[in-house]
């Protein structure tokens, strides 16, 4: 594996041509056990999309599971090799949040980082690809457009889009579902072709102010109960919502925001147990977020 150092470099020469360039979704890296070119398109992209500022436990946690319930599956026990990919995508405009404190190099050189600790922890036999991704596209329905058309997961002569399991906290699954993001008209009506062909797989997040699980799973529910049908949401939208196990009971919620903070303190122990050990060493040796504010 490249060095982080040459990963730092090799992230900010991408994200130069990248911010440059008309593209709007572009593939900078991918990493795999055989380290060879994946052989065409995925059956399945699991997309993790997120600020990795910086990555965490809860990153690896939900990546991790999500990879091993594929590779477990019975059609995947049947059909070997399997051609699942995993992609990491860092949108350098957030509909939420500025670019701040640690660069997007860094960031890119994290998430490299993570993928390869996300490929320690799963089957070698699975076939596993990573991604390496940067977007400029704010919204997620339009992310998930452009991951549809691009040219490393479409399928020529096909007309359905590979299907896209989308990665994310329960705080993700809100901003999804909030009429705030889908102007001018305001309402869940431009989702219907991302739950016609793709799922989310939403990671319970108790104990971080969201409530517990069983108010979280609620918030599912009312949406199956036709309870978001008044603002364009659908009751069939629920079938394609997962709700998967965050933090074990009485576990400390992991979040970004603890490891900034936990950085910009000197706190290298509690760094190291919210962050993989690469990243984490990573974090330690560059200084970042020591001096966030």
């Amino acid at each position: 594996m490249t060095s982080p150092r040459g990963l730092l470099s090799a992230s900010l020469t991408a994200l130069q041509e990248f911010t440059s360039s008309q593209a709007s979704l572009r593939i900078i890296q991918t990493i795999s056990h055989s380290n060879t070119a994946p052989p065409g398109p995925p059956s399945t992209i699991f997309v993790l999309d997120s600020s990795f500022n910086p990555p965490t436990q809860a990153h690896l946690r939900l990546a991790s599971s999500a990879l091993r319930s594929q590779s477990a599956s019975p059609t995947n026990r049947i059909n070997r090799p399997t051609t699942t990919r995993l992609l990491l995508l860092l949108a350098t405009q957030n509909a939420d949040k500025a670019p701040k404190p640690a660069a997007f190099e860094q960031r890119l050189t994290m998430m490299s980082l993570l993928a390869q600790d996300i490929l320690d922890v799963v089957p070698q036999d699975s076939e596993v690809a990573i991604d390496i991704g940067l977007t400029k596209l704010p919204y997620f329905v339009g992310k998930a457009k452009a991951i549809a058309e691009n040219a490393a997961y479409s399928v020529s002569g096909k007309e359905e889009p590979v299907r896209q399991v989308h990665l994310v906290g329960f705080d993700t699954l809100i901003r999804i579902l909030d009429t705030k993001y889908y102007p001018p008209e305001h309402t869940l009506e431009p989702l219907g072709e991302l739950f016609k062909w793709h799922a989310l797989r939403v990671m319970f997040r108790p104990d971080d102010g969201w409530g517990g699980k069983g108010e979280q799973g609620r918030y599912v529910e009312e949406l199956r109960s036709g309870g978001r049908e008044h603002e364009g949401g659908k009751r069939e939208w629920a079938e394609r919502i997962e709700m998967v196990e965050g933090s074990r009971d009485g576990e400390e919620a992991v979040s970004s925001t603890k490891a900034r903070e936990a950085a910009e303190r000197g706190d290298r122990t509690l760094v190291g147990e919210l962050c993989t050990r690469a990243v984490a060493e990573w974090i330690t040796s560059e200084g970042l977020y020591v001096e966030s504010q």
